[in-house]
C-alpha cells in the first residue's frame, strides 16, 4: 500500500482550494491533515476517495494495479450515510454487502454483529437508525470500517460526538489497521495518537 500525491491543485467554484501539494503515505502510516475550517481538509479527503477532480496534478496509489481507488478506501465524511428505517445491523448488512460485491474482490471482513460490538453497539443492533443518539450514529457509521476490509482509510474527523471511551476504542481499531499494513489519511482538529504518522498542516486561502 502507498499513496502518492503528486503536484495536486484542487479548485472548487472557481477558488483554489490548495495548489501544488505533494506527499506520500506508506503501508503502515497514518496522514494527520489539520489547518482551520476552509483549508481544505475536507476537500482534500474527497479528491483522495476519488468523488473530486484535481484540477491540476494527480493521486496514484500502488495498492491493487487492477483497482480503482474508490474500490481500496474506506471514506467515511461528516455525513453519516445510514438509513432511519433501517436497524443498525440492517444498515451495516447493507454496507457489507455493497462493499464486498462492488469489484474489489476483498473478502473477510467481520462480522456485522461483531464489528457493532467492537464499537458497543450490540444493545441496539436491532433498534431503527432513526432512534440512536449522536455518538450512537457515529459509532455505526465507523463499524464499517470492518466489515469490509480495505487497505486505506479516509476519515474526516473521526472523534466527532464520540466520548472518551468510544474516542479509545476508535484509537485502538485505527492502530491495528495501521499495525496490518494498512493505511489512514485523517483530518482533523483533535490529536488522534497514532504513530507511526506524519503531519500535513494546510493553511487557509483567501
Amino acid at each position: 500500500m502507498r499513496l502518492e500525491a503528486r503536484s495536486v491543485t484542487l479548485i472548487r467554484a472557481g477558488r483554489v482550494i490548495f495548489s501544488d501539494l505533494s506527499f506520500v503515505v506508506e503501508s503502515g502510516n497514518a496522514l494527520i491533515v489539520s489547518g482551520p475550517n476552509g483549508a481544505g481538509k475536507s476537500s482534500l479527503l474527497r479528491a483522495l476517495a476519488d468523488l473530486l477532480p484535481a484540477a491540476q496534478g494527480s493521486f496514484v496509489c500502488a495498492a491493487a494495479a487492477d483497482a480503482r481507488r474508490a474500490e481500496i478506501c474506506h471514506y467515511i465524511g461528516h455525513a453519516d450515510a445510514l438509513k432511519n428505517a433501517l436497524t443498525v445491523t440492517e444498515n451495516l448488512e447493507f454496507w457489507s454487502a455493497l462493499l464486498l460485491q462492488d469489484g474489489s474482490g476483498r473478502e473477510g471482513g467481520w462480522p456485522v454483529d461483531a464489528a457493532l460490538a467492537r464499537f458497543g453497539l450490540a444493545h441496539a443492533a436491532n433498534l431503527p437508525a432513526a432512534y440512536l443518539s449522536a455518538g450512537q450514529r457515529r459509532r455505526a457509521a465507523l463499524a464499517r470500517l470492518l466489515v469490509a476490509p480495505r487497505p486505506l482509510w479516509l476519515l474526516d474527523e473521526p472523534l466527532t460526538a464520540l466520548d472518551a471511551a468510544s474516542q479509545a476504542v476508535l484509537g485502538e481499531v485505527m492502530q491495528a489497521h495501521l499495525a496490518g499494513g494498512g493505511s489512514i489519511v485523517a483530518a482533523t482538529h483533535a490529536p488522534l495518537g497514532l504513530a507511526p504518522a506524519q503531519q500535513l498542516a494546510l493553511g487557509p486561502r483567501l
